[in-house]
Formats: C-alpha cells, sequence, structure tokens
C-alpha cells in the first residue's frame, strides 16, 4: 500500500498554467507505472497520464501536447506540468500506482482542485 498526497491545484485563466505535484510514500520504482487521473463534476474518473520506471510516457488525447508528465526520483515526487488549460480541464487530479498494469483502487488520496476559468 502507498500513500499519495497530491498539491498544486487552484484557479486559473484560460491559457495559463499549473503544476501539480504528488509525494508517494514509497519509491514510484516498485511500481510498474505511476500517473494522473482527473475527475470532472458529474463525470467519472479518468485516466490522463502516466510514466514508467523507465521514463516513458503516455497522455490522454485530451490532454497530448499540453500537459507533460515528470519525477522527481529521490524525493518519491510525481508532476504534471500543464499549460494552455482549458475550462474543460477543471477537474479534481489525483495520481496513482499502476502494479501488474492495474491501477489502484484503494490508494487514491485526496486529490487536488483544478478550476480554469476567466
Amino acid at each position: 500500500q502507498v500513500q499519495v498526497v497530491e498539491s498544486g491545484g487552484g484557479l486559473v485563466q484560460p491559457g495559463g498554467s499549473l503544476r501539480l505535484s504528488c509525494a508517494f510514500s514509497k519509491s514510484m520504482f516498485d511500481f510498474d507505472a505511476v500517473g494522473w487521473f482527473r475527475q470532472a463534476p458529474g463525470k467519472a474518473r479518468v485516466w490522463i497520464s502516466l510514466i514508467t520506471p523507465g521514463g516513458l510516457t503516455a497522455y490522454a488525447d485530451s490532454v497530448k501536447d499540453r500537459f507533460s508528465i515528470s519525477r522527481d526520483s529521490p524525493k518519491n515526487t510525481l508532476y504534471l506540468q500543464m499549460d494552455d488549460l482549458k475550462p474543460e480541464d477543471t477537474a479534481v487530479y489525483y495520481c496513482n500506482v499502476r502494479e501488474r498494469l492495474v491501477w489502484s483502487t484503494n490508494d487514491w488520496g485526496q486529490g487536488t482542485q483544478v478550476t480554469v476559468s476567466s
């Protein structure tokens, strides 16, 4: 089991940027991937990005070319740089871990709210 704490959310205007952080209680290299999800009001939680121990990254089409995932391994911290934000990016953002190709159902944090509005 792992504890995660997301931070960095806030209110930003369309076209603006934010960087989210996720602190893990153990090494990210203990998992076959770590990643970000988001849940918009009234909608299901969806995957948006991941990074593997080898550094491979992947993005959902909705955020590709605007968001960038990275990590600071010694600090056990995951980041999500979000640029050119749009109102449809408004959601609670969560990080999670994947083991044997299955995302955890038990290790969700409290999330961090991102609101994109003028």
